[in-house]
């Protein structure tokens, strides 16, 4: 329980952190370890992306993209979903540990609260890194904030 407390702690500070510093330069980004004892099947992150105008315009949609940073173990992978309102989309890094990101996955929901979800496919400890952006209709990158809601 300890442990689960402090990765939930490491992992808000670290997005915290992470998004405090690179708002300078217009990106967002984070990561952590899911599972340290890599017994879940269900481990599951969730964090709340607030999208809004920041003077460079009205938030239009979220951008997101995600790592995984093991080892390959066949049939297990990461995953990140955007929800808001009634609509959704994924994506999954299919090759682990080969230090490329996912392809971008862009949800269309306007300004706002989006739920941006990190899950893992099978039991078994995972790294990830994720990266996010709120972008007005142009693609132009707006106000973007952060809280972690789950981390386990």
């Amino acid at each position: 329980m300890r442990q689960a407390i402090v990765k939930k702690t490491l992992f808000g500070l670290s997005l915290l952190v992470a998004s405090g510093y690179s708002s300078l330069i217009n990106a967002h980004g984070g990561g952590a370890t899911m599972d340290l004892a890599g017994l879940s099947r269900t481990f599951t992150g969730v964090v709340l992306v607030s999208c809004f105008d920041d003077g460079n315009g009205p938030a239009e949609h979220l951008v997101a993209r995600i790592r995984d940073n093991s080892p390959p173990v066949p049939g297990l992978l990461v995953n990140l979903q955007l929800f808001k309102g009634n609509k959704a989309i994924n994506i999954t890094d299919t090759v682990s540990g080969d230090a490329d990101y996912s392809p971008f996955v862009t949800l269309h929901g306007g300004p706002g609260v989006y739920f941006m979800i990190i899950n893992k496919t099978n039991a078994g400890e995972r790294s990830f890194d994720a990266e996010w952006h709120c972008q007005t209709v142009d693609g132009i990158h707006t106000g973007t904030d952060i809280s972690v809601s789950q981390f386990n």
